[in-house]
């Protein structure tokens, strides 16, 4: 039985209540877990834009050509926010812990495999099934971490902690493929993720239990329609900066994922195991929560697009340089995750939602106002920096929303929900703000099609935070609706 320490009473308050004086025996353990697994998240968030810098090498390595290079972002893209809500729903079915070892070896051994690569063709495949595996892996990754936290402070810190690895990692994925890239080759881009993917299956077992398996025939037909449907849908947004929104590749992908998410939508309502649960998407707070996740990560897309540009185009830094320069962005964040689970407590999830949104759309707006006389001082320093703390406060409302009052044997879905909002919202943000940047670019300049697309970026953060006060309106209009006539009945018994 823990001990506990009882503190004398502050002057002018009460008497403190009793704090336990020892961890629980298994704190050692469910830390070991948290950390197994968000280093794993932090593996698969970084090779997002790990190869963003080394793109030029890659070109001149194997012959790529101008139209088949993107394919190495988006073959990654296309396969992980297309499988995410099949993966967690294997999850779910076949245990969570067992999906993330699955999905985390085919990823690693993917990542050798892309190392190795000597052709275009077997680098995208090998891109591919790193996609394939980070999708079946990621899932996981959130419902092992609220499995593994303790108590309820322990899970907002280890929340805390997974936004800033999925917001932070980006960042840290430009400035770690900068540094390998300068000092060895590209294809240490890949390598790098192999010794780390054996290090973490190797504990994997010793630090994390398998989770309760959900019985039940699987959905096949909710299955398909979900990973067609979203594949169709990223990959007609992916296409837009070279075809354009009125393409037949374009209209046609959009058009079929639609009919696609129509199908599962009626699928979901009739089977009795369903692939996503419709319970998940009648909280309007969730739904709320998911829409801000993918306005923000949408705007923050001309962040790891417009801003590396900026910093190698405009001012002329080096893979590595450029990398540093986002140091910012990236620290900002990670000490953010240190302080926002005592905000969440003290203030709640509106306040950090407002604060985060206007921050967001502040460093925007600072951005596109960089002109030909800045430096990386006055230009880009001050913007980044803001943008970190500002990102900090509205990841961690943002995930405990999606993920409050789900039942465990649903976690691995509505981790999947979440996650796939986060990847179509960084795929439409992508698409919206390179085709604004493209409808205003002069050939041989950066800045003035950038001022636009920045803007378009406090655009969609500015539409988060509209999207968060009107639900958060909406909620106490509900709450007030319903506490009503049960007053009214209060007082008629009374009398």
């Amino acid at each position: 039985m823990s001990k506990t320490l009882t503190l004398p009473p502050a002057p002018g308050r009460g008497p403190r209540r009793p704090l336990p004086a020892d961890l629980p025996p298994n704190a050692g353990r469910a830390a070991a877990g948290i950390a197994v697994v968000l280093v794993a998240q932090l593996m698969l968030i970084l090779d997002t834009t790990v190869v963003n810098v080394a793109l030029p090498h890659i070109d001149d390595a194997l012959g790529f050509g101008p139209a088949g290079l993107s394919w190495v972002l988006n073959a990654y893209t296309l396969a992980f926010g297309g499988l995410l809500l099949l993966g967690g729903r294997l999850g779910d079915v076949f245990g969570r812990r067992r999906t993330f070892e699955a999905g985390l070896a085919v990823f690693t051994l993917a990542s050798l495999a892309g190392g190795l690569a000597q052709s275009p063709e077997w680098l995208v495949a090998a891109r591919g099934a790193q996609g394939i595996g980070a999708a079946l892996a990621s899932p996981g990754v959130l419902a092992l971490l609220t499995t593994s936290a303790p108590d309820n402070a322990a899970r907002n810190r280890a929340l805390a902690l997974f936004g800033a690895v999925t917001s932070g990692g980006m960042s840290l994925g430009l400035l770690l493929g900068g540094g390998v890239t300068d000092l060895g080759s590209w294809r240490w881009t890949l390598f790098i993720n192999v010794p780390i993917g054996l290090a973490v299956l190797a504990v994997t077992r010793r630090v994390l239990d398998e989770t309760p398996l959900c019985p039940g025939r699987f959905d096949l037909v909710g299955a398909l329609a979900a990973t067609l449907g979203a594949v169709s849908v990223v990959w007609a947004l992916i296409g837009v900066p070279d075809q354009g929104w009125a393409s037949p590749r374009t209209i046609g992908g959009l058009g079929l994922g639609a009919l696609l998410l129509v199908v599962l939508a009626r699928t979901e309502t009739r089977v009795p195991h369903p692939m996503v649960q419709p319970l998940l998407l009648r909280s309007r707070r969730r739904l709320s929560a998911l829409a801000v996740i993918a306005l923000v990560v949408g705007g923050q897309m001309s962040m790891f697009f417009l801003a590396v540009q900026y910093l190698e185009r405009q001012l002329g830094l080096g893979p590595l340089t450029t990398g540093l320069a986002f140091l910012p962005l990236t620290l900002s964040i990670f000490v953010m995750s240190r302080v926002t689970p005592r905000l969440l407590a003290l203030v709640g999830r509106t306040p950090m939602f407002v604060a985060g949104t206007i921050g967001l759309a502040t460093s925007f707006a600072w951005l596109s106002q960089v002109s030909a006389a800045d430096t990386y001082l006055s230009g880009a320093f001050g913007p980044m920096l803001l943008n970190g703390v500002a990102a900090g406060l509205v990841f961690l409302p943002a995930t405990s929303a999606v993920l409050a009052d789900v039942a465990p044997e649903h976690a691995g879905s509505a981790s999947g929900l979440l996650q796939t909002f986060q990847q179509l919202g960084g795929a439409i943000g992508l698409a919206v703000i390179v085709s604004v940047y493209a409808a205003g670019a002069v050939p041989g300049r950066f800045l003035p099609g950038a001022e636009h697309a920045f803007l378009t970026s406090a655009l969609f953060a500015l539409t988060a935070f509209a999207v968060a006060v009107l639900a958060t309106l909406r909620l106490h209009r509900t709450t007030a609706t319903a506490t009503a006539p049960a007053e009214a009945h209060d007082v008629a018994e009374a009398a």
